[in-house]
């Protein structure tokens, strides 16, 4: 334990207790292991609030049955390089790989796949997806709508989600340059972690009830909401809206989920929609073979080309220079595999809670 009652857990350990937990509201093995995969993932990369910080959420929905354990997906429309797919309502950690596995399919069969989803629920980090495209030589692309979280440009309600993208190029000798970012100013998780640790927010990232600027979590957590990225007009706010519209529309929109304000919630204390426009939240994957516009090895060469490039930018004073899109999130890997995954003690509070529910051991 650190000095901030930190504990480290080998990712391993995290991993397994999430599949039983899963597997313990009946979701078949093979779906459990993969829904703990997705959050380990999550926690292996260093974004905190969508690994194990949020099974106790899953746990929740589960149990009220909100979620379904053993959805069946279907294809309810397809042509030969996109496809519309039913979640079934089950666990967006099944649904969204086995989506995402549809679009790479088609991918490799017509050099591109698009895959719209509905009727699914949170999917983890965007991240994860389009690490698996670059497993067999893809370009990927994913991204989702979620819970109303975030005013439009001068709105003071919410009435978007964080509205996650990400998109990852493979490189030849230099890692892949990754592009995982909420199109909010923050993700929602980061301000749940600053209240757990009592730490304000930085001003920029979300207003209050009344619609003005605050640095308290739990002034955004309690009728607030989170600003887009940019936060302000003069700082580029109207491109995060922008590219937030963009998610919505494709997601929700396109595959016939709930958009913008209607989107349901996730956590349960989070307001309940007044109506339905559609089926759940919606997913949007994407995957392209690089040899249908270049030589894949030229390519790889011209990406590892122009990470040498960016790297060797003259540094603003004060910085190590530019970082590459994907850098912290594999040093973070690196360091907490060998480390293990630091959880803070409210995180913990909550799996031994899950542990004393369901009987499964978790060792503090």
């Amino acid at each position: 334990m650190d000095a901030s009652g930190e504990r480290r857990y080998p990712i391993e350990v995290l991993q397994e207790f999430s599949r039983r937990v899963f597997e313990h509201f009946g979701v078949p093995g093979e779906d459990a292991r993969l829904a703990s995969e997705v959050l380990a993932a999550s926690d292996l990369r260093g974004i905190d609030s969508h690994g194990v910080a949020r099974l106790h959420t899953y746990f929740d929905m589960l149990e009220l049955g909100r979620i379904n354990p053993r959805p069946e997906l279907r294809v309810v429309r397809e042509t030969a390089a996109t496809a519309t797919v039913d979640g079934d309502n089950g666990l967006g950690l099944v649904v969204g790989p086995k989506a995402n596995r549809i679009a790479m399919d088609k991918a490799r069969e017509c050099g591109s796949g698009q895959v719209a989803v509905r009727n699914t629920n949170h999917f983890g980090i965007a991240g994860y997806y389009v690490l698996e495209a670059l497993k067999e030589d893809l370009i990927g692309w994913a991204m989702t709508n979620s819970t109303k979280l975030v005013a439009p440009l001068w709105g003071a309600e919410r009435m978007l989600g964080t509205n996650p993208i990400a998109m990852a190029f493979p490189g030849l000798e230099e890692p892949p340059v990754v592009v995982d970012m909420a199109t909010s100013a923050c993700a929602y998780g980061k301000v749940e972690m600053a209240r757990r640790r009592g730490e304000p927010i930085p001003r920029g990232w979300a207003i209050d009830a009344e619609g003005r600027d605050t640095t308290d979590p739990e002034a955004m957590i309690e009728g607030g909401a989170l600003l887009p990225l940019g936060s302000w007009r003069e700082l580029g706010g109207h491109k995060g809206y922008g590219l937030a519209v963009l998610v919505d529309m494709l997601t929700a929109v396109l595959s016939g989920a709930n958009w913008g304000p209607w989107a349901p919630p996730f956590a349960l204390r989070q307001e309940i929609p007044a109506r339905s426009v559609g089926k759940g939240i919606g997913h949007f994957f994407g995957a392209l073979r690089i040899d249908g516009f270049l030589d894949p090895e030229e390519f790889k060469r011209q990406v590892d080309d122009w990470i040498r490039s960016f790297r060797a930018t003259r540094p603003q004073p004060g910085t190590g220079g530019p970082l590459i899109p994907g850098d912290p999130e594999r040093e973070a890997e690196a360091e907490r595999r060998r480390e293990g995954v630091p959880l803070v003690p409210a995180v913990v509070e909550e799996l031994l809670d899950i542990a004393r529910r369901t009987g499964i051991p978790f060792e503090a």
